[in-house]
């Protein structure tokens, strides 16, 4: 099977000198999916944890919602030049499943994210969501948030090695790390992480927490509202419809994660700061300006 690192000889510059010498990369492959022999997508991951991310796709695409929805995964025969299995093909049998995917309805709207495009596609998630997390109870401290990024890149095992992967970690109430994935693709890892979950029998993930590496896309926003993640949590900045979208279904956006300071973008009530002026759910408000 494929491995999430690969082997490969470079030349290394430093100052006037130059030498030869291996280097490791972060492994990139298409994974076709399928959902009852029926081809669905392809994505480009890091080989591993194929069947969480799989799942976790589906639960992304609104197709899946409980381990029980998901009959079984299977490799299928995808061959390379030497006849061996590349396990690069999964196909998925679902129970009772005749929505249509998520994908289906963004396909139909035009790619810009503004104006009724941004207003629709919003929608269409929001009418996806099966657990509404306006309503969690969680709260957390600013304390708990500072901590999370140095628990996440301790677990990033592949990252060490090749610098070239992105992480997201599902997080306790507590903050301690439940799971982690690293993937190429940040909706892949995220999906490897929900994935995880699905198959462990924790969805919805009320109460729990979402951290990625990098930026928080609406997608990645889609993804934790779809799991029931109350939190969304990113190292980087999020994009404008993430915000809108994240404001819409109550969910938490934080941005701009790291050392001692973040920026709250939705639902700050939900992170009680000693000393702070809190704002109440129906009086949202973002902190745009001071972005990094």
């Amino acid at each position: 099977m494929a491995r999430a690192t690969a082997r490969r000889r470079v030349v290394r510059l430093d100052g006037h000198a130059s030498t030869a010498r291996p280097d490791s990369l972060a492994a990139e492959e298409p994974l076709e999916i399928r959902v009852g022999g029926e081809p669905l997508t392809v994505t480009m991951r890091t080989p591993g944890h194929d069947f969480d991310l799989v799942a976790g796709f589906l639960v992304g695409e609104g197709l899946v919602h409980e381990a029980a929805g998901l009959a079984a995964l299977r490799y299928c025969a995808g061959t390379d030049a030497d006849g061996a299995n590349t396990y690069n093909v999964v196909d998925a049998t679902l129970r009772g499943s005749g929505a249509l995917p998520l994908s289906a309805h963004r396909n139909l709207l035009t790619t810009s994210a503004c104006g009724l495009c941004g207003r629709d596609t919003v929608e269409a998630v929001r009418t996806h969501v099966r657990w509404p997390v306006g309503a969690d109870p969680l709260r957390v401290t600013p304390e708990l948030l500072y901590a999370l990024p140095e628990r996440l890149r301790a677990a990033q095992r592949t990252f060490d090695s090749t610098g070239g992967l992105h992480a997201a970690g599902l997080f306790s109430p507590t903050g301690e790390l439940l799971c982690a994935r690293e993937d190429v693709g940040r909706h892949n890892a995220v999906d490897k992480v929900v994935g995880w979950a699905l198959r462990e029998g924790l969805l919805p993930l009320t109460g729990h927490l979402l951290l990625v590496s990098g930026r928080a896309s609406f997608e990645l926003t889609q993804k934790a509202a779809l799991a029931g993640i109350p939190l969304l949590a990113a190292v980087s900045a999020p994009s404008s419809l993430a915000a809108d979208l994240a404001e819409e279904l109550g969910l938490t956006l934080v941005g701009f994660l790291r050392g001692r300071s973040a920026n709250v973008y939705t639902r700050p009530d939900r992170v009680a700061a000693q000393g702070s002026a809190s704002a109440h759910p129906a009086d949202h408000q973002h902190h745009d300006e001071h972005d990094q």
